[in-house]
């Protein structure tokens, strides 16, 4: 089951698809699209090396606990004694280009990428977390409105960049080990011995 490395693998899990995808069918003709995981501070593209157009990058601006699979979690979790919290990873995508066109041929392939598969599972997951046969993260587009998405552009190094929000579930944190002792004090019930007179 996924561990505290879970986040790190989801995000490189959609790298390395989208990669795959864009080695498939380049976005710009005789021109290698990369793909990059970025944070906050190499969203400026004056002193970034990892933005050099053509590329994609994938920025994680959010994590949030799941709140639709917070209890049932829950259960799980009294019954094999191991915390679980599913999370929601809110990323955007943006495209880095030498010109509007270029950037929309970068966004266009990876809606269509994100929509042939938007479930990964298997070999698409990255191992460096030790999943299970039977996990997978879906990864659809995020309904945000525009004044939402301008005002997360407002804390960033950069200006507006026309990006797709996408979010990523469901990703758990699976805990370090099993609660192996039981949380309850020990009761003893019955008789207590007739004392003789």
């Amino acid at each position: 089951m996924a561990d505290f490395t879970s986040i790190a693998a989801v995000c490189s899990s959609i790298v390395r698809y989208l990669d795959f995808c864009f080695r498939e069918q380049q976005p710009i003709l005789d021109h290698s699209t990369s793909v990059r995981l970025l944070r906050t501070e190499d969203l400026n593209s004056e002193t970034s090396s990892l933005i050099t157009p053509p590329t994609l990058s994938l920025y994680l601006y959010r994590i949030d606990f799941n709140k639709v699979m917070r209890a049932a979690w829950g259960a799980v979790s009294q019954y094999d004694g191991r915390s679980h919290l599913p999370l929601d990873l809110h990323f955007l995508l943006i495209a880095w280009g030498s010109n509007a066109d270029h950037e929309l041929r970068i966004l266009g392939r990876a809606l269509q990428c994100m929509e042939d598969t938007p479930i990964l599972t298997g070999p698409l997951l990255d191992p460096i977390t030790p999943w299970e046969s039977n996990e997978s993260i879906q990864v659809c587009l995020e309904d945000i409105s525009t004044e939402d998405l301008m005002r997360t552009f407002d804390s960033l190094p950069l200006d507006y960049k026309l990006s797709i929000p996408y979010v990523a579930r469901i990703a758990v944190i699976n805990g370090a080990t099993p609660d192996l002792d039981p949380r309850v004090a020990r009761l003893t019930s019955g008789r207590t011995p007739a004392v003789e007179e």
